[in-house]
């Protein structure tokens, strides 16, 4: 496994972090007839993306790790998916940027490479 001390030292768990309070704050404008439809959705996966990264981390073994990685990169689509559908119906302001969601999405696949390589 990478050599880390928690899973708060890896940018990718930072900028999913950062994400996941983007969506909560955005996600709060949204109509109240959306609070516990899309909005909720969205809130799941954006801390579904951070919440796997730390718990793969956790587990303490390459095999689980990036197990949980592509958990947590499939719950990174499920938002994506989310936040273009909040847009078409005209939810979203600014503080949610796709381009976070990509950054993410490299970071995470530069990880599950990593952690591939190693074993």
């Amino acid at each position: 496994m990478p050599s880390i001390r928690s899973h708060k030292d890896l940018i990718v768990w930072q900028k999913s972090r950062r994400l996941a309070v983007a969506v909560y704050r955005e996600s709060s404008r949204f109509p109240q007839h959306e609070q516990y439809g899309l909005a909720s959705q969205m809130r799941r996966a954006a801390v579904s993306v951070l919440s796997n990264i730390a718990e793969g981390a956790a587990r303490g073994t390459n095999p689980e790790f990036r197990r949980f990685l592509y958990i947590a990169r499939g719950s990174l689509a499920e938002l994506e998916t989310q936040l273009l559908l909040a847009g078409d119906l005209g939810y979203l302001h600014d503080s949610c940027d796709r381009s976070d969601i990509a950054e993410v999405g490299r970071l995470l696949n530069g990880l599950i490479g990593s952690v591939s390589d190693s074993g």
